[in-house]
């Protein structure tokens, strides 16, 4: 076998070998670009679905896939006390939709990340506006 095709051989079984080492990182994993984050999604989850947090932890969002999303929380779900959360900054549930439906305010591109500091214990539902029907809902649990 000559030089070149040795390098190619070797490179392809390198690539095959590797290949379960490149793909989407594992929760809280660090990033070739140094970011970090607790909560992936694929094009219609969110991966945990439910991830646990103490108060005062800050849980980020990354947009794991090719797609937009939106991390919307549901407003008849939040503790008492505990402030509102929405990609696009929104103070509510309705505002985050109409957002969505009038110009797709409020996405996440992909690779970007979202965080939300979490102060009152509770349960707290959250949703991906154009991937709901397809059931992208995801909860954060927050333990004293």
């Amino acid at each position: 076998m000559d030089r070149r095709g040795y390098l190619g051989a070797l490179a392809g079984a390198s690539s095959i070998a590797l290949a379960g080492c490149t793909t989407l990182a594992d929760v809280g994993e660090r990033l070739s670009g140094g970011e970090e984050y607790e909560v992936g999604m694929s094009r219609n989850a969110f991966d945990p679905a439910e991830y646990e947090a103490s108060v005062g932890d800050r849980v980020v969002w990354k947009n794991t896939s090719g797609a937009d999303h939106t991390i919307t929380a549901l407003e008849g779900s939040l503790p008492e006390g505990a402030d509102y959360f929405a990609t696009g900054g929104f103070d509510g549930e309705d505002a985050a939709r109409e957002a969505w439906r009038d110009s797709r305010g409020g996405r996440l591109e992909p690779r970007g990340t979202y965080g939300h500091t979490f102060e009152v214990p509770g349960t707290y539902d959250y949703i991906c506006i154009p991937h709901v029907g397809a059931g992208m809902v995801g909860t954060v649990v927050v333990v004293e």
